[in-house]
């Protein structure tokens, strides 16, 4: 998708939370983020490829907030503290920001796109819309993929509120806003952006498959 003759919104009004603050249950429990990959962490390598797309990296985690803070410029627990789901990450990520746009990735997709922020926000712009949201083939599919959102810094109360009755759905909150799909399926765009690591046994079939590519590049 090329961003010639489109809005773009500038990095330096653009902050990222990457959502590491979940239990880790289907890796046994540990803290999901600071697993191995590619020689460093996986969320090492999802900040490094969104370092160059925002003007600051905040990371979501409950636990090892100091790892954690060797890698980002800020790290927040969630309000309460009980791994609340990612719609706490949102939410903290919301209440810190003090740029226009808040940005969402989660910790377990360590190859995200490089103009991530970019399409997402030439998508934004283009509609006028509060929020945008990634869509990626799965299986030839297009699929939402809903922690991957930039979204405007006004849309706190909203999220508030909903998590206030009760929401806890991504996808069921970004409904309640004026929301437009980004897909990333253009035949450029990396197979392999949107894999996301839930088990050890996904942990090292993306890094093989990685690995792969790279040699035969």
């Amino acid at each position: 998708m090329s961003l010639r003759h489109h809005h773009c919104v500038d990095p330096q009004e653009i902050t990222c939370i990457i959502l590491s603050g979940g239990r880790g249950s289907r890796m046994g429990g540990v803290d999901k983020g600071l697993q191995p990959f590619m020689g460093s962490s996986m969320v090492l390598h999802a900040a490094q490829r969104l370092r160059p797309q925002v003007c600051k990296v905040m990371i979501s985690a409950n636990r090892n907030i100091s790892t954690y803070l060797s890698f980002c410029d800020e790290v927040w627990p969630d309000s309460k503290g009980e791994f609340e789901g990612p719609l706490a990450g949102f939410k903290v990520g919301l209440e810190h920001t003090q740029t226009k746009y808040l940005l969402t990735a989660p910790c377990d997709c360590p190859h995200l796109p490089l103009d991530l922020a970019a399409r997402l926000g030439q998508g934004l712009l283009d509609q006028n819309a509060q929020l945008a949201m990634a869509r990626a083939p799965e299986l030839g599919v297009l699929r939402a993929q809903p922690v991957f959102c930039l979204m405007r810094a006004n849309v706190l109360q909203s999220l508030e509120e909903f998590m206030q009755r009760g929401g806890r759905k991504i996808e069921d909150w970004s409904q309640t806003l004026k929301r437009v799909m980004v897909d990333f399926d253009q035949k450029e765009d990396d197979p392999l952006a949107f894999s996301n690591v839930n088990t050890p046994e996904q942990l090292m079939a993306l890094e093989g498959a990685l690995q792969h590519s790279k040699e035969n590049a």
